[in-house]
């Protein structure tokens, strides 16, 4: 005998059958709102700013998907959105700019992927520069940094034969006495590299040998440099890396001047956040000169800001690792590793950690200046 339902039994069946469905997925994935389980025990730091999730899976093949958001007082730039290009006078490098004066920004925000064998170019005049490391090659080699010379006027013959070196990486002391002697083409405007007293270079290497007086630092990943404003530099790598580089146009104060800093983000001091529960560092001095400042902020899953903000300061953020919630003005963003925010002046501003692991972002914020 056929059974015979009625459109309520009927409908109760599929929903039981619905929810039994769901019921078991939600046991064979750990539950509803569990985030996914990945380990990064053999993961690099901040990993994912350069290898990020691009969308999730069921739409990775849709056209025209994106999670970057632009709007008059923000603006949410999402990885797979970000186009890559020949950054200008830099040499072996593509850059993607994420933040520019096109969007109502005074400062540009962009990414550096030096290729290997790479090198940079200068900004305009009077233009600061703060590079942030954030991640090298995957062969464990100590080969990659920030190779800088203080503002003197030099000439692009002594420039190729410094970058020459550098790429080599040279401990033949014949090679560097060459170098340091070599005979300038333009001796009447050119102040050699080598030979002025005041030099500081921060080099690609340890393993290069270089005469006094010149400094060698490495840098690593979470390793910074702030370059003061028409300040004469090279950024050199042989190997892959990828950079974060903040620029603006400084805002002069008489009897005031910045200079070179080079550090990392570990060693500077955790500061007060009264009544905060993230942990907030400080990459340059709080000193009336420096008219910008790098903020890195640490959220534990679940910690979230306090303050609702709303201010005349500008703000450009990269989310190191983690995830979370952003909200700017009425819009509410999941975020991500990798993913950027441009924050206009006097926009709602707010953020909440989700998942298993720290959230970490750096932040670009103006201060020191009178908004007039």
């Amino acid at each position: 005998m056929p059974l015979h339902l009625s459109s309520l039994q009927l409908h109760t069946l599929l929903l039981s059958s619905l929810s039994l469905y769901l019921f078991t997925t939600t046991l064979a994935n750990e539950g509803f709102c569990s985030a996914p389980s990945f380990s990064t025990d053999s993961e690099p730091l901040y990993y994912k700013v350069t290898n990020p999730t691009l969308s999730p899976s069921h739409l990775q093949d849709l056209p025209g998907y994106t999670r970057s958001v632009y709007k008059r007082d923000h603006a949410f730039i999402t990885p797979e959105s970000h186009v890559f290009s020949p950054l200008p006078d830099w040499i072996n490098t593509l850059g993607a700019y994420l933040i520019s004066p096109a969007m109502g920004s005074h400062f540009v925000m962009y990414l550096a992927k030096m290729q290997g064998n790479s090198r940079s170019g200068l900004p305009p005049n009077d233009v600061e520069r703060c590079i942030c490391m954030s991640s090298l090659s995957m062969d464990g080699e100590v080969s990659k940094a920030i190779s800088s010379v203080v503002s003197f006027s030099i000439c692009q013959r002594c420039k190729d034969l410094a970058a020459t070196l550098l790429f080599n990486g040279s401990d033949d002391t014949g090679e560097v006495a060459n170098l340091k002697h070599a005979t300038c083409l333009d001796l009447g405007t050119c102040t050699n590299l080598f030979m002025h007293p005041s030099i500081c270079l921060l080099a690609s290497s340890l393993d290069l040998i270089l005469a006094p007086p010149l400094n060698v630092v490495q840098l690593e990943v979470d390793s910074f440099a702030y370059l003061p404003p028409s300040f004469e530099h090279l950024i050199a790598s042989d190997a892959p890396a990828t950079l974060v580089i903040f620029e603006r146009r400084y805002a002069y104060l008489e009897g005031y001047n910045t200079k070179l800093i080079v550090g990392t983000t570990d060693a500077q001091p955790l500061l007060e956040t009264p009544g905060e529960v993230f942990e907030l560092r400080k990459l340059l001095p709080t000193d009336l000169q420096y008219d910008f400042n790098i903020h890195i902020m640490d959220f534990q899953p679940g910690e979230f800001l306090n303050v609702k903000e709303v201010h005349y300061n500008q703000h450009g953020l990269l989310l190191l690792e983690g995830q979370g919630i952003y909200r700017l003005g009425d819009s509410w963003y999941p975020i991500q590793a990798g993913d950027a925010i441009w924050m206009a002046p006097f926009v709602p501003q707010w953020y909440a950690a989700l998942g298993k692991t720290r959230s970490r972002y750096l932040l670009y914020k103006d201060v020191n200046r009178n908004p007039l």
